[in-house]
C-alpha cells in the first residue's frame, strides 16, 4: 500500500470509529437520562398521582428508552459490520464505497450468521440486564401493590 491508500485508509476508519463512538455515547446518555426520569418520577409524582399509574409511567418510559437503546447498539453493529469490511478490503486496493458512511449498505458487510436487529440488540446481553431489571421490578412492585 502507498502512503496515499494508507492515509486514506486511517481517515475512513477514523470516521466509522467516530460513529461507533457516537452511537455508544447516545447509549450511555440515555441509561442516564432513563435512571433521571425514574427518579423524578419516584420522588415528586407520589403524592399528585396514584401508584400503579406511576409504575405503568415508568414501565413504559423503560421500553421507549430500551427500544431507542436498542437502536443505537444496531447502528454500532453495523458500523462495526461496515469497519470490518473496510478493514479487510481496502488494503487489497478496493476503492469501491470509498468514505460511505450509510450503516444500511450491505454491499459493504462481510458476511455474518446473526442478521442484526433492533430487536437482537434489545435482548444483547448488554441492554437486556439493565432494562429488563426495571421492568420486572416495576412489574413485581405493580403486582404487590
Amino acid at each position: 500500500m502507498d502512503d496515499d491508500a494508507k492515509d486514506i485508509l486511517h481517515k475512513e476508519i477514523d470516521l466509522i470509529q467516530e460513529c461507533v463512538k457516537r452511537m455508544s455515547n447516545n447509549s450511555f446518555l440515555l441509561k442516564g437520562w432513563l435512571m433521571s426520569l425514574i427518579a423524578v418520577a419516584i420522588t415528586l409524582l407520589p403524592q399528585k398521582i396514584n401508584s400503579n399509574l406511576l409504575i405503568l409511567l415508568i414501565i413504559v418510559m423503560t421500553l421507549c428508552f430500551w427500544y431507542l437503546d436498542g437502536y443505537y447498539l444496531k447502528l454500532e453493529r453495523m458500523f462495526r459490520e461496515k469497519y470490518n469490511w473496510v478493514i479487510k478490503k481496502r488494503p487489497k486496493g478496493n476503492k469501491e464505497y470509498l468514505y460511505n458512511l450509510n450503516p444500511n449498505n450491505k454491499n459493504m458487510w462481510l458476511d455474518h450468521e446473526e442478521k442484526i436487529t433492533i430487536m437482537n440488540s434489545m435482548f444483547s446481553y448488554s441492554l437486556l440486564p439493565f432494562y429488563g431489571l426495571i421492568v420486572i421490578t416495576s412489574l413485581a412492585i405493580l403486582i404487590i401493590i
